[in-house]
């Protein structure tokens, strides 16, 4: 007899096997008991009939066994088309391994601050374990994806005295004796990565100190940043779109079921797997907005309305060109026809969810790039390594940054980001 997991079980119909379970539900009905079981790769149903079974086991099953109660179940697998998964097993056998009394999620609706105060626990339910599936198929699709486009990765510090983004919204420490900050972006060292191996990629934690009011923004989240040397901004999008839509597929692929668990039909995905996606610039993001009576000016920062109101008139992912100034990081390539305006880019996702991709083009003129940081307010002497980049056979670059987590949102239709995150802890969470 063979030890499997449930997500094998279809590998072994009509065969008797031995599975480590735990219990999510039960009901009985006289001589027949119904055992809802996970096993950490899958969740289906167990068939315990009283005929089958010693009088000790089955008893077991009606009073001993409770929500979260772990066991070896024995039995054989059959076909079950009327379940999702599409399997369940004829259970012969129970051996108790741990018991649970007193679960403290019910099979009941609770509030999503109390899941989340138990999400050590409620990792354990359906919706956040095919969350978590999806979130991990997504990590896996983006190293697949840059290692088959030649990229390198390069990890960046998490602990760094620059601020790529601005200063205020840092957390500070000390570096023994000297200020330090948690990292909000790791792209300026993947520059100097870009200038070394052509394409790089980091993928790691990010932090920022905002006391957001929104459920777009955490504190805490995971940021993929490729950097590209001998790469213009429009080049930079064409990657930008193939490599959303590559994600997509991925999890359309792999996850259906998943997708199906945390409430996305599958099919609405597809059409965000067509490229290339539409493209306007900010001016005519403008002339939009006010067209539909929005209360916004040129030079204004878009909010959720406004972008929300962009990506649903194109019904998929669009991006904004060429932002002002004003309301962008230091590091961009100022456009080469206009004084206002840099060489950017956002894409927003439709239904709702905004921004879930953020890139320019960088500036390569050393004499500009320091202007602007000095201007942007930063300290020089911190960035002069950055500056050197410059100076020693700069080239046309361009870069982006993916939010996992935002993204994952927008993928699964999820109200809140720290539902895609494995353990929210204090700093994840909104402010009230």
């Amino acid at each position: 007899m063979e030890t499997i997991n449930i997500i094998d079980a279809p590998k072994h119909v009509n065969e008797r096997v031995r599975i480590g379970v735990w219990l999510t539900d039960k009901r009985s009905s006289g001589k027949i008991a119904f055992l809802q079981l996970r096993d950490g790769t899958a969740f289906f149903q167990g068939i315990l009939r009283k005929n089958d079974v010693t009088p000790e086991v089955f008893e077991m099953a009606r009073h001993e066994l409770r929500q979260e109660s772990s066991f070896w179940v024995t039995g054989e697998i059959h076909e079950d088309a009327r379940s999702k998964f599409g399997y369940e097993i004829q259970i012969e056998d129970i051996e108790l391994i741990g018991e649970s009394v007193d679960y403290p999620i019910g099979n009941k609706e609770h509030g999503i601050d109390f899941l989340l105060d138990h999400r050590h626990l409620w990792l354990r339910s359906s919706k956040p374990h095919a969350l978590m599936r999806i979130r991990d198929r997504v990590i896996r699709a983006n190293y697949e994806f840059f290692g088959e486009h030649g990229f390198t990765k390069i990890d960046a510090p998490i602990l760094t005295a620059n601020a790529p983004e601005g200063t205020t919204d840092l957390f500070k420490t000390k570096y023994f004796d000297r200020d330090a900050y948690l990292s909000q972006s790791g792209q300026l060292y993947e520059e100097a990565g870009a200038l070394a191996f052509d394409r790089v990629y980091s993928f790691g934690p990010v932090f920022r100190a905002e006391k957001s009011k929104t459920r777009r923004h955490l504190i805490e989240f995971w940021m993929i940043e490729p950097e590209m040397a001998f790469m213009h901004q429009e080049e930079s999008l064409q990657l930008q779109e193939e490599y959303v839509a590559y994600l997509i597929k991925a999890v359309i692929k792999d996850c259906s079921r998943e997708l199906e668990v945390v409430g996305r039909d599958p099919k609405t995905l597809e059409p965000f797997t067509q490229t290339p996606y539409p493209r306007i610039s900010y001016d005519e993001a403008i002339k939009l907005l006010q067209d539909a009576g929005m209360d916004v000016k040129w030079g204004d920062d878009f909010g959720s309305p406004e972008e929300t109101y962009l990506a649903n008139h194109f019904s998929k992912p669009v991006f904004v060109l060429n932002y002002p100034k004003s309301i962008k990081p230091f590091y961009m390539k100022g456009h080469p026809t206009r004084d206002d305006v840099y060489v950017c880019a956002d894409l927003l996702a439709p239904e709702g969810y905004g921004e879930i991709i953020g890139g320019s083009e960088r500036e390569t003129d050393y004499d500009t790039l320091v202007a602007s940081a000095k201007e942007a307010g930063l300290n020089i002497d911190d960035y002069q390594w950055y500056f050197d980049l410059r100076k020693y056979g700069t080239v046309p670059h361009s870069g982006f940054g993916l939010g996992l987590e935002r993204f994952l949102t927008w993928i699964c239709l999820q109200d809140h980001l720290r539902e895609v995150i494995p353990f929210p802890r204090l700093l994840n969470r909104i402010y009230p």
